[in-house]
């Protein structure tokens, strides 16, 4: 028998994106970070019982469960609906009464926040639990941290909602990453909350944002988890430590949490969209992953050869030179012409180690960075002319960025991208957008 795995792609799509074009590239996405290539399959193609049985379960959760699409609304923020604020003082105590300061004319219903391991991830959890005692407030450790016009370090960077911006929403700390089960709770606590099934919530009207331990290594599963359960899109980053790679930690209800991710989900009552921007081109070099230890991120052969000396010969470079390239060239698994980048670590004897998960079989095209000041503004240029306006925006922006731009003293020029924008963000370990990915900006973008 053939065919049946193109059927079922074709039914699946069809299905749940119903015409809407975004819907339908995330979920080509879901498929291809699965292992699941939609454009490799034709109605003459052999059927394979594991594939098939991926789809089945694909199937059985979007095709059930969503509701029908509801075209998106894009109401407007009103003035003060969203606002930031930062503080470099050393001093934790003082530092959240400079953000209420900066704050003290509203009276925020969500506050999110990103934070330097200069502070004490048990004080800061509970000066900002404290500090806004009418809001519910979460947030993450960082490598360095972005606001309106600056690239910091060292500093706390805020942003609140007014009950108008948020109009509901609800926090789950996940303790146990590694079980699916703990995921699935939170949903049902979700669905309690929100008074619908998560998989049959509109993703026009509703968007997750996940804040996860930089150093457990799950997030690709987790990632695919929540995929599994919902097309609510789920966005955020992967907490770091100021470079340390000792702990990083997650914040919610005033407390911290290492091995742990903060899991919110947001009714916004304004529009919102995403940007995903990296600076790369092609250089129409491909490498196929033909033997990976997945579950420790590491390639064994590209093309059948050993990782690193194929790497090698695809940048045209020694052996012993490839560890210089990484930043310069990383490597994409491609969807519809658009990079997921895979960062590569270190090298491990003859295999490569990567930040980000690959699978055998992937085929993964090789990169070279490009402009990302000139990128990264006329990303923000686009989501300004599809929304129309925007008042707020949270960046999750890769460390290997951030170290690029400081190896090239452009911290101050990439800041000042977003000077006339309500904008926090931070330096992550990782960014989740789909999927989980590396030297990556994924931005929550507010109209």
């Amino acid at each position: 028998m053939a065919g049946k795995i193109r059927q079922m792609i074709d039914f699946i799509i069809d299905h749940t994106a119903k015409d809407n074009p975004m819907m339908e590239r995330v979920i080509k996405t879901k498929m291809i970070l699965k292992g699941i290539n939609p454009a490799k399959y034709t109605a003459q193609s052999d059927d394979d019982a594991a594939i098939i049985a991926k789809l089945e379960g694909m199937k059985q959760i979007f095709c059930v469960t969503t509701g029908d699409t509801v075209s998106p609304t894009t109401p407007k923020a009103s003035t003060g609906a969203i606002k930031t604020a930062f503080s470099k003082h050393p001093s934790t105590e003082a530092c959240v009464k400079e953000l209420q300061e900066q704050l003290a004319d509203m009276q925020p219903a969500l506050v999110i926040f990103f934070a330097s391991m200069q502070h004490a991830p048990a004080s800061i959890s509970r000066h900002m639990h404290d500090g806004f005692p009418k809001a519910q407030v979460f947030g993450c450790s960082t490598a360095g941290e972005i606001t309106s016009g600056h690239m910091l370090s060292g500093s706390v960077v805020a942003m609140a909602f007014s009950a108008e911006a948020a109009q509901d929403v609800k926090i789950e700390v996940i303790q146990n990453l590694r079980q699916r089960t703990s995921i699935e709770q939170a949903f049902h606590n979700f669905e309690t909350h929100f008074g619908q099934s998560v998989g049959a919530m509109d993703p026009a009207k509703y968007v997750g944002i996940l804040l996860i331990d930089g150093l457990a290594g799950v997030e690709e599963k987790f990632i695919e988890t929540l995929g599994d359960l919902t097309n609510v899109p789920f966005i955020g980053g992967s907490a770091a430590d100021d470079l340390q790679f000792s702990g990083t930690h997650v914040y919610a209800n005033g407390n911290c949490y290492a091995d742990a991710a903060v899991l919110t989900l947001l009714k916004p009552g304004i529009g919102f969209s995403f940007i995903k921007t990296q600076s790369f081109r092609f250089l129409g070099k491909t490498l196929k992953v033909t033997k990976a230890d997945e579950a420790n991120r590491e390639v064994l052969q590209f093309n059948d050869k050993p990782a690193t000396q194929a790497y090698a010969e695809a940048i045209g470079v020694s052996v012993s030179e490839v560890s210089q390239h990484f930043m310069r060239n990383p490597i994409g698994l491609v969807v519809e012409g658009e990079p997921y980048v895979r960062s590569p670590q270190r090298i491990k004897g003859d295999a490569m180690c990567f930040y980000c998960g690959v699978k055998e079989g992937m085929k993964l095209s090789l990169l070279e960075s490009t402009d990302m000041i000139g990128d990264t503004r006329h990303a923000i240029a686009q989501a300004q002319k599809e929304l129309g306006n925007i008042s707020g925006i949270i960046d999750f922006d890769c460390i290997l960025r951030t170290l690029d731009l400081r190896q090239q003293n452009l911290t101050g020029e990439y800041g000042k991208l977003f000077a006339d924008i309500p904008t926090v963000g931070f330096s992550t370990y990782g960014e989740q957008y789909i999927g989980h990915i590396n030297q990556t900006s994924t931005m929550l973008v507010f109209g």
